[in-house]
């Protein structure tokens, strides 16, 4: 599993591409790939878990988003987790 953290800035651009965004990620959910996402309650970012083999799938994931590079949007952590409990 990978964790992806990001922090929002005050950018409009972000919101303008974050309809696009979250349908991605209901793409992603549905496909198994995506287990949870969502803001934090102050809107200063967000956290994504993803569940996918490696290292290479995770990176195609970030790289086919353009939102992780929109103005406003920083990955600001994106790290290997190995849960133990599920």
């Amino acid at each position: 599993m990978f964790v992806l953290e990001l922090s929002f800035g005050d950018d409009p651009a972000r919101l303008a591409a974050r309809p696009a965004h979250r349908e991605r990620l209901q793409a992603l959910h549905q496909e198994g790939r995506l287990v949870m996402a969502g803001p934090f309650a102050d809107d200063s970012g967000a956290l994504l878990l993803f569940d996918v083999p490696d290292t290479e799938a995770f990176a195609s994931i970030i790289a086919a988003d353009p939102y992780y590079r929109t103005p406003g949007v920083t990955i600001t952590s994106q790290r290997e987790w190995s849960p133990i409990v599920r």
